[in-house]
This record gives C-alpha cells, structure tokens and sequence, in this order.
C-alpha cells in the first residue's frame, strides 16, 4: 500500500514520497533536528533546540529557524512543525522506518531497506556535544532493536517450517552482535532442524572459538541445547492419551522440583504433539515446555522461545485467542528478562488484548509488564501497573504472581527513595513467597530488604539478611538471585570501610549474574550503577571503563534511567556534553 510519505533514518537518511523523491535537505542539521523531533520523547523547547544544535552560529534562532522551514518543505502537506515548544506532526499514513523497529511488527520490520544500518549514517554535526552524546545514546538503543526484530523474524519463519528464511534473518542477527550466545544457540537450531549436521558443527566451532578468544570462556547451556535440537521430521505416531499423560507427568516432576526429568517429558510430549493431534494440545504441549525452560532452568530461554513461537503460531492459525495471550505473556517475560523494553511492551499489550477476560493471564502481563516500565524508569505508570496487578493476582488466586508484584513494588520504593512503601512491600512479598514455600524466590526480595536497612543505616541487619539471601542463591545456582544479592554485600563492605572488598565483591556480581546466556539485563545494569557510584566515590582507575559500559548497557536496552546515570557519573568525571545530554534524556524535573 502506498503511503503518502516515509522518513528514512537508518543508514543514509532521506524522504520518499509517491510518485518520486521527497525534498532533499541541504544541510546535516536538519536532518539531525528531524532526528531529534521524532525521536525524543518530550516536545522541545526552540531554545533548547537553538543551544543544542546551532550553538555555534552567529543567530542560533535565525538558523534554527531555517532548518525548520526544510522540514517543513520536506513534510509537504499532509505535516507540520511549530510552535514552542515545537511539535513535529505527521499525516496520518506517513511512516518512519525508526518508529516501525522500536514498535511495529516484525513483519513489517524487515522489509525496511536500511534494518541494521546505523541511525543517521554520514550525518556529523560539529560543536554539538550534547547532541552527539544524545544520538549516540538512540543508535544503539535502534541497534539493538534491529537485532532484536531479526531473531524474532528468524523465530517466527522457523516456527513455520520456513528454514531458508530463518536462516538469512538469523545470520543478520548474528552479524550485528556476533558474540551473543543466543544467536549462535538459533544459528545451530536451524541447521539441526534442517538436517544440516555439518553446517552445525561449525557453527559451535566458531562460536567456540570466538568465546574462547575474546571472553575467555566456552558457550553455555543454550548453545549445548540447540545441539541436541532433533532435525524436522515427522515423529513416531503416539495417541493423544500418551502426549497429555507425558504433559501431566512433566508439569508434575517440575513443580516438585526433578526439572531435568520433567523437561524431557515435555520435550517429548511436544515432539509428539505435531499435525493430525488435537490443536489444544499441540499448543499446551509447547506452552507447558516453554514455561518450564525459562522459569525452572537457567540458560535455556532460547529453547523455550523457540517452543513459544510454535505455540503462537500453531495458536494463531486456529483462533485460539486466549492461548495465544498466555504465550505472549510469556514473549514478553524473555524479552523483558533481556532488556527489551519496547519489544517486551508489544508482546504484553497484545496478551493484554488477546486475553478476552482470563484472569490470569490479564494478572500476569499487567505484571510483566508493570516491571518492563519499571525496569526502563517510566516509574509513575510502573507503580500504577504493578499495584493493580498485586489486586488482579490475587483475584486471580495466584499467589506466586502476587509476591512477584510486591516485590517489583518493592523495589520501585526503593529507587524512589520511599523505603517505608518498600519496607511494607517486601515484608508481604517474603511471607507470601514462604507461605508458597517459594524458596527459589526468596533471594530476590530478602536483598532488596537487606538494601532497605542499609538505607536505616542498619549495616548489622543488612549484613544478616544479604548473606541469607547470598547463600540460599548459591545454593539453588541461581545466577540473577546470587547477583544481587552479592552487590548488597559489596555495598555492606563499603559501609564499613572495606573499599577493596566491596570493588571485589561487585566484580564478582557481575560475573556471577552473567555467566549463562539469559541474564537479567536490569540487573546487570544495576550492579554496574554501583560500579560507577563507588567508583567515582574512591578514584578508582576503571570508573570512566564502567560508566561507559553502563551508558552502552542501559541505551541499547531503553533503559532511561541507567542511561542518564551514567551520563551523571560521565559528567562528574568531567566528560564533555554528558551533563547536557543528561538533562535532554531525563524526565522534566529529573536532573
């Protein structure tokens, strides 16, 4: 369908409108102000506009001005930008190649020309700093969308039998960050399902080899999984009967705790569970799996992906709605566990509208996605979610949800600086999780307890709590729960005047919520924000080294909070244009 107009902003930037070219700009700067327009989240005042990118003119106004008449021109009819503050509006059928990678569909997304190019190829701006800081910040946040939308593509084209089209998105994928476990995992997935054992072999060879030389260590769970991927075939016939009672024995031996033998179970079951066998069941089958993947074992979310995107489409193709809601609760857990905010934001939206009613689902995805909202620092709709979704999980008589919730209300608390609500919170989040006898949760709000009596200067308590939540971590191998709860103690060792320690123990941190393919990216990000605080705090020489990791962690991942504290600590250690660009990325009133 023609449009009337598109916006091009990944790789060479440029306007197309039927039946020929848009208007050409003569100058970078308008591009960069187009940029700018769409892609920032507030409105922004002419003079923020003037002081950012024409600074260094001799009538920053007058020039200003003349970049938005070339908009303007470029917009043609049907647009219009103006006012002060100065709002960009488009016709209604316009489209802008940046908005359909953060929030389309990947259906839509891959048919961009310039997916996986880098935002504004060839534009440089000089005597901006700001500004270059702020772009800097958007490339990689549309870069890691880029790569999000092609795993997902090579997802979705596998979960159909389509192995060739799978394998052209995965090898982009691959391209754009050749060190992600997960893609190789997918590349090696592929290639068994095709029959291609050779092909597989060498994909783990070089993925060995490349871990080996620039990591330091070998591929983990997720890439000795896909190796055991079976190739497409049709499996032995078994009766319908056979695949639930493997279902039923599956979800038992999991939920009470022999995870190894239940997965294999439900591998079977859903191997079984092909063409001929009732829909229902061939779509629980891969559910049930998938479920058990990502939230009994570490390390094997990509296996559990793939079966939820056989179950979306096995779902989709025969109507059912409601189950299809369940797996998009699920897509959007994963992507929010790897720091996919925006893709997170669409699966969760969708369950939510797909639920048609369901208790439970409604509960769950307005809890996932309370967390994504939380976890990418948009805090007043975070509470507001995750409130509500503490009073649907209990309607919904799910227990276990309900402790989640409380404790990402918890930590919301604590980030805002209210540890009374925090206190309160995770006090009902732990009794919950021990009523449910819960223990592999525990860990999780017991360290952000042991952070709130931190904050009432209780480094006694605080100690106590965070070595009780760090030993039962280590003791389940949970690497997200030992993690956290370690960065507490480093920061227990900073309070009583162990600084070596503490450096020590958040290195160990990091490592230790990392070390398998399906980390918990906030986390992550927030062992580093103490890295940078304590860092700046005690000189200490590998501080510029972790701000720049915590800018390039929380940009790729949207997570606006992280990025305009690293851009705080950036600036406290006198890098030039990060307090500026702190100011334009912050929510009014943050810096």
């Amino acid at each position: 369908m023609l449009v009337s107009l598109s916006i091009h902003l990944l790789g060479q930037p440029r306007i197309l409108s039927p039946p020929g070219d848009g208007y050409v700009f003569r100058s970078r700067k308008s591009w960069a102000l187009l940029a700018y327009l769409i892609l920032n989240e507030r409105p922004p005042a002419r003079s923020e506009l003037a002081g950012l990118l024409f600074g260094d003119a001799q009538d920053p106004v007058r020039a200003l001005r003349w970049s938005l008449t070339e908009i303007r021109r470029g917009l043609g009819d049907g647009g219009s930008v103006d006012g002060d503050p100065v709002v960009l509006r488009l016709a209604p059928d316009a489209t802008v190649d940046v908005n359909v990678v953060s929030t389309g569909s990947a259906a839509d997304a891959v048919r961009l020309p310039a997916l996986g190019c880098e935002l504004l190829t060839g534009v440089a701006v000089k005597g901006a700093a700001a500004f270059d800081t702020w772009l800097l910040a958007k490339q990689r946040k549309l870069a890691a969308a880029s790569e999000a939308i092609l795993h997902e593509a090579a997802l979705t084209a596998m979960s159909r039998g389509d192995l060739d089209e799978a394998l052209s998105y995965a090898v982009r994928a691959a391209a754009l960050s050749p060190l992600d476990e997960n893609h190789h995992a997918l590349l090696i997935r592929i290639y068994r399902r095709a029959g291609d054992d050779r092909a597989a072999a060498r994909q783990l060879d070089a993925c060995t080899k490349a871990f080996a030389s620039e990591l330091g260590i070998r591929p983990g769970p997720a890439v000795a999984s896909a190796m055991q991927t079976p190739r497409d075939e049709i499996a032995d016939a078994v009766d319908e009967a056979t695949i639930a009672a493997l279902v039923e024995s599956g979800s038992a031996a999991v939920a009470a705790g022999a995870t190894d033998a239940g997965v294999q179970s439900l591998r079977a079951a859903a191997r079984y569970a092909r063409a001929g066998v009732d829909v229902q069941l061939q779509v629980r089958s891969r559910l049930v799996l998938a479920e058990a993947l990502i939230h009994s074992l570490r390390g094997l979310d990509e296996e559990g992906l793939a079966a939820l995107y056989e179950a979306d489409e096995i779902g989709r193709a025969a109507g059912l709605q409601d189950v299809v809601a369940q797996v998009r609760a699920e897509l959007g857990y994963v992507d929010f566990l790897r720091g996919r905010c925006e893709r997170a934001e669409h699966w969760l939206t969708d369950a939510l509208e797909l639920a048609n009613g369901s208790s439970a689902t409604v509960a769950k995805a307005t809890t996932y996605l309370g967390a994504v909202e939380s976890d990418r620092g948009n805090y007043p709709r975070a509470q507001a979610l995750l409130e509500s979704a503490v009073d649907l999980a209990h309607a919904a008589g799910d227990h276990r949800l309900q402790a989640f919730a409380l404790s990402m209300l918890g930590r919301l608390g604590l980030l805002r600086g209210d540890v009374e609500a925090a206190d309160a919170h995770l006090d009902a989040a732990i009794a919950m999780a021990e009523h449910e006898h819960w223990l592999a949760f525990l860990p999780w709000p017991q360290s952000l307890k042991g952070e709130i009596r931190l904050a009432h200067a209780d480094v006694p308590g605080a100690e106590a709590i965070l070595r009780q939540a760090f030993a039962r971590a280590c003791q389940l191998g949970d690497p997200c729960w030992e993690g956290m709860s370690a960065r507490g103690l480093a920061l227990v060792a900073e309070a009583r005047g162990a600084v070596g320690q503490a450096f020590d123990l958040l290195a160990e941190a990091r490592t230790r919520c990392n070390r398998l393919a399906d980390p918990y990216v906030w986390l992550d990000g927030y062992i580093l924000d103490a890295q940078c605080e304590l860092g700046r705090r005690h000189a200490h020489p590998d501080a510029r080294r972790w701000v720049e990791a915590l800018g390039q962690l929380a940009s790729r991942a949207g997570m606006q909070e992280f990025t305009v504290r690293s851009l705080l600590h950036g600036a406290a250690l006198g890098i030039e244009g990060d307090a500026a660009a702190a100011a334009l990325l912050a929510p009014r009133g943050h810096v």
